[in-house]
């Protein structure tokens, strides 16, 4: 099966621009490529940071397009966002009082996690939360497939820890117990491709579908690059893998096909040989 990862879409007032790029025109750029070349994904899951001031307006927006978008979707909330704004437009996210849940999919079973705090960027995973998690994880067979917001694993860039989740370790225990049923964990945040492991479970994460980060392992302050491709993520789901492309939808080169002829002449050479 296919499914589909945005994250970090940060929509914003019409008209206004993080980075000098329009968030709203390049979400709407986003779906339309899903749509061309990913029209059999099973499920689309955009993973927080859904709007940039957690503004109801964009909220109001954002659920007029997906109810247009012919694709199951389900949603996470980041630091940029708000719980209570962001559920009294999407009731039906709210779990326990939580933006969680739960989907089954063809794979296995998907599980939405909540990583939000007030008046913070830094992520949050609460006792609350925990025992949900617990309970899920213990309840089924899986294989599960967790998303979440906030890095669970540390990114050694300073900027980036600052603001990670700041309850990983417990949130690490909680996986480990369970590494057997969980295939792979998806998250946003940082605005980078990034793979790793989370408890010995296999993590990824991509930049966003507006603006993108830089990776300076110097940098102290703010992690930015604008003039990086706007970017989502494809993941093909076989019963012994997982395989997990950022696509760079935003990308505005050139793109050869069957490579250039100085390569075709470098493969003949080596095939001679």
């Amino acid at each position: 099966m296919k499914l589909i990862h945005l994250s970090d879409i940060h929509l914003t007032t019409p008209g206004q621009t993080i980075g000098g790029r329009d968030p709203r025109a390049n979400f709407a750029r986003a779906l339309a490529h899903v749509l061309r070349d990913h029209a059999d994904a099973e499920l689309m899951v955009i993973t927080g940071d859904l709007s940039d001031w957690a503004d109801r307006t964009d909220y109001e927006w954002l659920k007029e397009r997906l109810q247009e978008f012919p694709l199951p979707v389900r949603l996470c909330i980041g630091n940029h966002d708000d719980r209570t704004t962001f559920l009294s437009v999407f009731p039906e996210c709210n779990d326990s009082g939580f933006a969680q849940g739960v989907k089954d999919i063809a794979a296995g079973r998907c599980l939405f996690l909540d990583t939000w705090g007030p008046e913070s960027h830094a992520g949050f995973y609460c006792d609350a939360r925990q025992q949900w998690l617990e309970q899920q994880l213990s309840e089924g067979d899986g294989p599960f497939f967790l998303f979440m917001h906030h890095n669970p694993i540390p990114t050694h860039l300073g900027p980036m820890d600052k603001i990670g989740l700041r309850d990983d370790v417990a949130f690490r225990r909680i996986v480990g117990r369970h590494r057997d049923k969980i295939r792979h964990i998806f998250f946003g945040h940082c605005h980078i491709p990034m793979a790793g492991s989370t408890a010995g479970v296999p993590t990824t994460s991509l930049r966003g579908t507006n603006h993108a980060s830089y990776v300076d392992f110097a940098e102290t302050k703010m992690l930015l690059g604008s003039d990086l491709p706007e970017s989502y993520g494809v993941a093909f789901i076989g019963e012994d893998y997982v395989t997990v492309h950022m696509i760079e939808f935003g990308y505005q080169g050139e793109i050869r096909s069957g490579g250039s002829p100085d390569y075709k002449a470098w493969d003949r050479e080596t095939m001679q040989r």
